[in-house]
């Protein structure tokens, strides 16, 4: 198994609740996990997450804190229109979209499938797929 540089590792308050959200409606698969320490490896195509369950295992932080404010996920996928249909048919509120956006950058305009959406903990993710 290969690690990114970068993996970032959310605590969470209900993994099961998280993962229903991540495998279930995203689409991520269950790497590896150690549910006795309530902790889960995530991967979907070359990203990759760690979940961590608030209170269990070695947990940094505590339940008291805010999760998810101010940072933003982008995640690049293949399926974007399968989230969209799990999405909606969970009943999964949406931040913004579905929309199409066109981003300078130092090659020239990008531009994107994407839409926002909240976790169950608050934090902001941005599925999108280049077009």
């Amino acid at each position: 198994m290969r690690f990114n540089a970068l993996i970032p590792e959310l605590g969470v308050r209900d993994l099961a609740q998280s993962l229903e959200f991540y495998v279930g409606l995203i689409g991520f698969s269950v790497a590896y996990d150690r549910p006795e320490e309530g902790f889960a490896f995530l991967e979907l195509g070359a990203a990759q997450l760690m979940l961590d369950a608030i209170g269990t295992g070695r947990t940094i932080g505590d339940e008291e804190s805010a999760l998810g404010g101010g940072i933003n996920f982008q995640l690049e996928v293949r399926d974007f229109d399968g989230i969209v249909a799990r999405l909606a048919k969970a009943e999964w509120p949406l931040v913004l979209g579905p929309e199409e956006r066109r981003y300078r950058t130092p090659n020239g305009e990008r531009g994107q499938r994407q839409l926002w959406v909240r976790d169950p903990d608050g934090y902001l993710l941005r599925p999108f797929q280049p077009i």
